[in-house]
């Protein structure tokens, strides 16, 4: 593994163990002015800003977070993160498998794409359905 492809996947897994705690603020220094966001099948969002404004309410209602890496993966600076998203809420743990695809440049996420069922997290969380 060469140095880049470590510090890739270094870069990804400091920004998810800063989301799992709701650590905006450190998570976003991971995230590229200029980074583009699609948590599929929702729509695409850029920047921070737009990162923080998709995580900020979906995480608002959870108690207790954990992103359970199953398998990560590098190309240079492109990182595949295979991993189980647990959020605990008021009825319990909502559990998803998600997979993410990040291009990291500079120690910065440009490009972030996670991959789930939407309909499995809705049957496990049904306040997201409305």
């Amino acid at each position: 593994m060469t140095t880049a492809t470590a510090t890739s996947i270094e870069t990804v897994q400091a920004f998810v163990a800063a989301i799992a705690k709701k650590d905006f603020d450190t998570a976003l220094t991971y995230i590229a002015d200029d980074c583009e966001y699609e948590n599929i099948p929702m729509s695409k969002v850029t920047g921070p800003a737009g990162v923080r404004a998709v995580l900020e309410p979906f995480l608002a209602p959870t108690s207790e977070n954990e992103f359970v890496v199953r398998r990560a993966v590098a190309d240079g600076p492109t990182v595949f993160v295979e991993r189980l998203d647990r959020h605990h809420i008021d009825t319990g743990w909502v559990e998803l498998p998600v997979v993410g695809v990040f291009e990291v440049e500079g120690g910065k996420i440009k490009i972030w794409n996670d991959y789930f069922d939407m309909g499995m997290l809705v049957k496990q969380w049904p306040a997201l359905a409305g």
